[in-house]
């Protein structure tokens, strides 16, 4: 297998390491991450500024931009053929829940699918990050990717993966939990009495609905979450098709009118 590791810590990130020499035992594995932190960018790419790739150390590849950028340069130019797999993380910290629409981590995957390359993100979730815990998700995450290689991912999907940073307590195919926001602001004020603000403050918790990512980490086990990239609303089209959305048309105004 040819297989492409990135992720939203930055490439020093002990998680990535940890992952990319766990995989190697399936073949050939390049790191193309982050220079630096980009943690929570989402799905962003950089279209306004060029973006620079410096190769580190041998077959890890540094690159000034968002994971999803990484991954971009990845599979179109720095790579000689084309991936067999992508895995991003290990991310330090769950991605779940509503949480995912920020991750770059799960953003990374995303974008991999988009290109046709079966991917899938991995995070690890607790509050310290030993290197054992990175360790044990490394070996999932190479497990899995085996199993992924043999069986092969369903048209359009992807696999959002969150492991407990203990001895997990077995596997669940999950579906995407929700969070509770409580306080997430928290305004200050600088010496010169003006405010500022930081983002991310206070308690997050989250609701603890039995099939979710949430529920099942909660619980000890390994959560895997099959994400697909049809964000369409399906079950909504009943609701919609009384409000007669059809028949609105934009108002053209004649030639002269104010």
């Amino acid at each position: 297998m040819k297989i492409l590791v990135t992720n939203d810590d930055g490439i020093l990130s002990p998680g990535i390491t940890s992952l990319a020499r766990c995989l190697s035992v399936l073949g050939h594995v390049t790191v193309v991450a982050p220079d630096r932190e980009r943690s929570a960018v989402g799905h962003s790419l950089t279209l306004h500024s060029p973006l620079r790739a410096e190769e580190i150390r041998p077959g890890f590849i540094a690159v000034d931009g968002t994971p999803t950028d990484c991954v971009h340069l990845g599979i179109h130019g720095l790579l000689d053929t084309r991936p067999d797999l992508v895995v991003s993380g290990i991310n330090k910290g769950g991605n779940m829940g509503d949480d995912i629409t920020y991750s770059g981590t799960v953003a990374a995957a995303m974008e991999a699918t988009l290109m046709g390359v079966p991917a899938f993100a991995v995070s690890l979730v607790g509050d310290s990050f030993r290197e054992e815990d990175f360790a044990g998700a490394a070996d999932f995450a190479t497990r899995l990717a085996a199993v992924i290689a043999k069986n092969k991912l369903p048209p359009d999907t992807f696999f959002n993966v969150n492991v407990p940073a203990c001895v997990p307590r077995g596997v669940c195919i999950t579906r995407q939990g929700k969070r509770t926001y409580e306080d997430v602001l928290i305004e200050k004020r600088d010496p010169r009495g003006r405010k500022y603000y930081w983002i991310g403050g206070g308690e997050l918790g989250f609701q603890d609905i039995e099939g979710t990512d949430f529920n099942a980490v909660h619980s000890g086990a390994i959560s895997i979450t099959p994400l697909h990239l049809d964000l369409t609303n399906y079950r909504s089209f009943e609701a919609l098709s009384v409000w007669g959305l059809e028949t609105i048309q934009t108002k053209t105004f004649e030639e002269g009118a104010d």
